[in-house]
């Protein structure tokens, strides 16, 4: 008994130290212990799913703001610690975003040291000012970690939406080793399952505090996950996921690799690939043949050879659905370039065209196009001038399957923001994730693990068809049903899951997000109300 009592304040005496060490760290130090901090806490995102390093990160962060509170110039110190612990999170985690520059090395591997500092910079920003905004409010008080859960939380929701957005590597996503805690996002969304990781994360700093009193905030945290992950586990087991009947899907990955895929000596070679994958032999008959974003390595609507296969693939009632580039032309306004989805039809008619409403930033078009042209940027995807914006999310009817919505690549990212005015009963995600690296990249399985994520949001099985991987059936539940991995040719063959009723999610959207932050502003409100009083009676005194 003695002993165990001997090794509990020895455990507690040293946290109290690592804090105190923390909060001493000013000017390079801090940057450095910051920096560190979030580049192992990247760690918690696919591939490695180390989802304690994430929290940590966060509690390490509160600490660092406890210093900074106690010095001169306290929101210069708090802002350094968030940028600090952003950057290296970004460029652990996004470090993958350079391979893209490598496809074209001649025009654009110059870029690469600007784009593996500059974009992480940027993007740490947002938690930077998040911990600057702490600080008006930031007491050496339990309260605090709500405080910190608000602004940073509030950060992470306009880092989706702002210029464009880029919700990349929410926190909700270091939850990838756990299916089960997964399940809540059916609920919560993206957003406020962050919101959540961050306030256990941020928990975690009360720990090193001196008083007992402390640990209750963290256990019920724990507490309250552990009931997320139940009830998660619960949804697994009992849920009922039929397939739809006489619906056979196929997805195609060609695996091409990107700076081969439109050299005229391997556009034949690129062709042909996918027009044998789609007609290799099945055990059952794929209904649905879908090929990933920009599968034909020519101008498909304006070649009747190809046009005439397509007719061949698509007769006895058959669907082909594939990414593509197409190009519109008009007397006033020159031609158009979209990055879209066609949906041919028996005999090869087309029935729906679906173009992308969610363009890449300098990847599919060039902002400030003549400001950046004149220092010699330009986009990665090799067209004489910016893609065209389509309208955003759309439902089409297809023969002998359910309604069907259309997502290109980084489209599925976006929580809230992936089904239009009606709800499909299903979503095709094409994409070209061989833009993200190769084989064993981060890249590919950070996207697939979103997508996971936005199934179970909605309630909505995806078929996901990638050009070198992973391709992926995803019932609603996010379970992969069907796959095929990075840098692999072949075809996944699957039946598709009947999708789910729609979600709390699906339909409320990011309303209970908002509630949770309004709950996490009461706190910190209501220690300000408390401290002004004490202060009052004291002067009065």
């Amino acid at each position: 008994m003695l002993t165990q009592k001997s090794d509990h304040s020895a455990a507690a005496g040293l946290l109290v130290r690592v804090a105190e060490f923390l909060r001493a760290q000013t000017g390079w130090r801090k940057f450095l212990v910051a920096y560190l901090v979030g580049l192992v806490s990247s760690a918690a995102f696919p591939p490695y799913k180390i989802f304690a390093f994430l929290l940590i990160g966060y509690a390490v962060v509160v600490l660092l703001i406890d210093g900074a509170r106690a010095r001169p110039h306290p929101l210069r110190g708090a802002f350094l610690a968030g940028f600090s612990f952003g950057f290296g999170q970004f460029m652990g985690g996004l470090y993958w975003i350079a391979y893209a520059f490598l496809v074209d090395p001649g025009q654009h591997a110059w870029q690469i040291p600007f784009v593996v500092t500059l974009l992480p910079a940027g993007l740490a920003l947002f938690p930077g000012l998040a911990a600057a905004a702490c600080i008006p409010f930031w007491h050496r008080h339990w309260s605090r970690i709500f405080v910190f859960t608000l602004f940073f939380s509030l950060a992470f929701y306009l880092r989706g939406h702002i210029l464009t957005g880029f919700p990349w590597n929410l926190p909700a996503y270091g939850w990838g080793a756990s299916l089960s805690i997964l399940q809540s996002l059916s609920v919560l969304g993206a957003y406020g399952l962050s919101l959540l990781t961050v306030l256990l994360g941020a928990s975690l700093a009360l720990l090193c505090d001196r008083s007992r009193r402390a640990i209750i905030v963290p256990l019920t945290l724990v507490g309250g996950f552990a009931v997320l992950w139940v009830l998660g586990h619960a949804r697994l087991d009992l849920t009922q996921i039929r397939d739809v009947p006489h619906v056979e899907l196929r997805l195609v990955q060609p695996d091409v690799p990107q700076n081969q895929k439109y050299l005229p000596q391997y556009q034949q070679r690129n062709w042909q690939r996918l027009i044998d994958l789609s007609r290799r032999p099945a055990a059952v008959a794929p209904t649905d043949i879908i090929w990933p974003e920009a599968a034909p390595p020519f101008l498909l609507l304006r070649s009747p050879l190809a046009l005439a296969q397509v007719a061949a693939l698509t007769t006895r009632g058959r669907v082909l659905m594939t990414g593509a580039v197409r190009v519109t032309a008009s007397v006033n306004k020159g031609y158009r370039f979209y990055n879209s989805v066609l949906i041919f039809a028996h005999d090869g008619q087309l029935i729906g065209v679906y173009d992308k409403a969610h363009l890449v930033p300098f990847g599919e078009y060039l902002p400030w196009r003549r400001f950046l042209s004149a220092i010699g940027l330009t986009q990665l995807v090799d067209a004489p001038s910016n893609f065209t914006p389509g309208r955003g999310p759309r439902t089409y009817d297809i023969p002998g399957a359910p309604p069907v919505g259309p997502l290109i690549c980084y489209e599925v990212i976006f929580p809230n923001a992936v089904v239009g005015a009606v709800r499909p009963a299903w979503f095709v995600n094409v994409t070209d994730d061989s833009w993200f690296g190769p084989p064993g990249s981060s890249g590919p399985v950070q996207h697939l693990l979103i997508a996971r994520a936005r199934a179970i949001e909605e309630g909505l099985p995806i078929a996901r068809a990638a050009n070198t991987g992973i391709s992926a059936i995803i019932d609603p539940l996010g379970r992969i049903t069907g796959r095929l991995g990075s840098g692999k040719l072949g075809v996944v063959d699957g039946p598709l899951p009947v999708a789910l009723q729609p979600t709390i999610y699906a339909r409320f959207g990011d309303s209970l997000f908002f509630i949770l932050l309004l709950g996490c502003a009461l706190p910190a409100v209501l220690t300000q109300v408390f401290r002004r009083d004490q202060d009052r009676e004291g002067s009065s005194r």
